[in-house]
């Protein structure tokens, strides 16, 4: 099941978690800085004839075409400061705590980080999202009505095993809590033409059950301490991504 099927099955709250979290995510402490910057080079290319291109309407100059806007070269300045202040500013974390089961699969470019992992027989597979990240706040609440402005990492647990179905878990990961939003049974002799029954809502299940799968996810190495670290690293990757993506941007404007 996609991670936007399990996002759609779960509670309203948890929408709205993955809204702000979406507004909120990583505020870079320079990163102002380059939207002032463009918008003064926009103005001032606007006021300043002189800054626009002037192309005839009867002949073409290859080396007119060449030629980069100096309103480019003040917007690659700002690019270059912005990669600078990013790097400087960047801290790195602690690492996995000790006893970490998971292997992290983290590719460069990539906005989700997968975790992989086999249990006795079990293959474990996880893919972690960042969209309910927000930085910068006190997480110290754990009362229900505050969590909608909590930190939070969307994530699917795919748990398998040779020869029977396998289980598809949607969570929402706070940094001291765990919290189930939906479990689906994946037949794997169902095609994919057939529509198969995704079971009821998670919350509707009898309570004793709900807490044996949250017993059955922590003794698979799916607990508050891992999720604690995972925040960490997704709040650095987003860091080191923002980082590549303005390089990236510099390529371009430099070409």
């Amino acid at each position: 099941m996609a991670l936007s099927t399990i996002i759609r099955r779960s509670a309203p709250t948890v929408a709205a978690r993955l809204l702000i979290g979406q507004r909120a995510l990583i505020s870079h402490q320079c990163g102002s800085a380059l939207l002032v910057s463009v918008n003064r080079s926009k103005k001032i290319t606007t006021q300043d004839s002189s800054l626009v291109p002037s192309v005839s309407r009867y002949s073409y100059s290859g080396s007119t075409a060449l030629a980069r806007p100096s309103s480019d070269d003040s917007l690659l300045r700002v690019i270059e400061s912005e990669i600078t202040c990013s790097e400087e500013s960047f801290e790195q974390g602690e690492g996995a705590p000790e006893g970490f089961p998971f292997q992290v699969n983290d590719n460069p470019g990539q906005q989700t980080v997968s975790l992989t992992r086999e249990y006795k027989g079990e293959k474990i597979h996880i893919d972690v999202e960042p969209s309910g990240l927000i930085t910068g706040d006190d997480d110290s609440s754990d009362s229900d009505d505050d969590k909608d402005s909590q930190s939070s990492l969307p994530m699917v647990v795919k748990v398998s095993k040779t020869g029977a179905p396998s289980l598809e878990f949607g969570i929402t990961a706070y940094t001291k809590e765990i919290v189930i939003d939906s479990l689906t049974v994946n037949d794997p002799d169902i095609t994919e033409d057939q529509t198969p029954y995704e079971g009821p809502r998670f919350d509707e299940l009898d309570e004793n059950m709900q807490k044996g799968f949250h017993k059955f996810l922590e003794t698979r190495g799916i607990k508050a301490d891992a999720t604690k670290f995972l925040h960490e690293y997704m709040v650095n990757k987003e860091h080191r991504e923002y980082t590549i993506w303005l390089k990236n941007l510099k390529k371009f404007v430099e070409a």
